[in-house]
């Protein structure tokens, strides 16, 4: 019993600083003294100055645009896709993914070989239909298919555009 309580002790009187009793001192002596609070000097403010603004005639990018006049429809409407014809397999795909593999002369009539995204390789002639945009087969070359495709302008009407796939691509 007598070995844990000299254990103890030891360790308390380790815990003990001699500093200590500066560092009250010198606490107290913080304590009481008001303390002077530095001086800052403060940057000395611009005077403000307006600038004229010269573009109070132009819209105002803060307030909403105005409806713009109806514009014709440009284009043609007569050049509308017969949405009503039976979709060809080909026309599920955009041109880009097709490739022309091969051309073909069939009893004197060209043929066109295009392989679609899923590897099948189907025979066109001139006159069917491929691709998202109503491209239809207008001619076929040893190296190419030329196409038409009708693309809607954005404003009710229809352009035709020619475009072509060719074996190098």
């Amino acid at each position: 019993m007598f070995g844990p309580a000299v254990g103890l002790l030891v360790l308390l009187a380790g815990c003990a600083d001699p500093e200590l009793g500066t560092l009250d001192r010198d606490l107290a002596a913080i304590r009481n003294d008001p303390g002077q609070v530095p001086r800052v000097e403060l940057p000395e403010i611009p005077e403000y100055e307006a600038v004229p603004y010269g573009e109070a005639d132009r819209r105002s990018p803060f307030v909403a645009r105005l409806p713009e006049a109806e514009q014709p429809p440009q284009g043609s409407e007569d050049l509308a896709p017969d949405l009503a014809r039976p979709r060809e397999p080909l026309e599920a795909f955009g041109l880009g993914e097709l490739d022309l593999v091969g051309t073909l002369q069939v009893g004197g009539q060209p043929s066109a070989l295009v392989r679609s995204p899923d590897g099948q390789v189907h025979r066109l002639r001139v006159g069917n239909h491929l691709g998202s945009d109503f491209g239809r087969i207008v001619s076929i070359t040893d190296t190419s298919v030329q196409l038409v495709e009708v693309v809607p302008t954005g404003r009710g009407g229809w352009l035709e555009r020619s475009t072509q796939l060719s074996l190098d691509d």
